[in-house]
């Protein structure tokens, strides 16, 4: 598989929960990189990744990482991408609201021996817990700030 085909793979499993795929998509010793205002800062291996998914798919079931653009090169890829869910789970303590977000993102992977090992991810938090109906004062709480 391609980096870029790689790329699309981990976009499918977070599309369609499909825990099995992990394994043959993200390197054992991944680690990945998200905002500092994010409840989960940094995710490590595979077990990080399915619980990642178990978790973003709990909250919204219907979560979807529609890819707008893909390219790479050498040992990088980048993804920009529109991810969309409706509120259907607990999420950063936030109960079920019933709202569809859709949040712009962005990520570099990087790839070693056929498997994603490592991708920063940017993403407005903000945005996204604004579009759950909290406000700022919310995210100053969680974070404790």
């Amino acid at each position: 598989m391609n980096n870029i085909d790689l790329a699309k793979a981990l976009h499918h499993i977070w599309n369609s929960g499909d825990l099995a795929l992990i394994e043959r998509v993200y390197a054992h010793d991944f680690l990945a990189h998200w905002p500092a205002s994010s409840e989960v800062p940094e995710r490590r291996g595979v077990e990080g990744i399915r619980f990642g998914v178990m978790r973003i798919r709990t909250a919204f079931p219907d979560w979807h990482e529609e890819v707008v653009d893909v390219f790479g090169s050498g040992d990088r890829v980048a993804s920009r991408y529109v991810s969309t869910g409706t509120h259907q789970g607990p999420f950063w303590g936030i109960e079920p609201t019933g709202r569809r977000i859709e949040i712009q993102e962005i990520s570099i992977f990087r790839i070693a021996d056929g498997r994603i090992a490592e991708q920063w991810c940017m993403f407005d938090d903000l945005a996204r817990l604004q579009q759950l109906g909290v406000g700022p004062e919310y995210l100053r709480k969680v974070l404790k700030i």
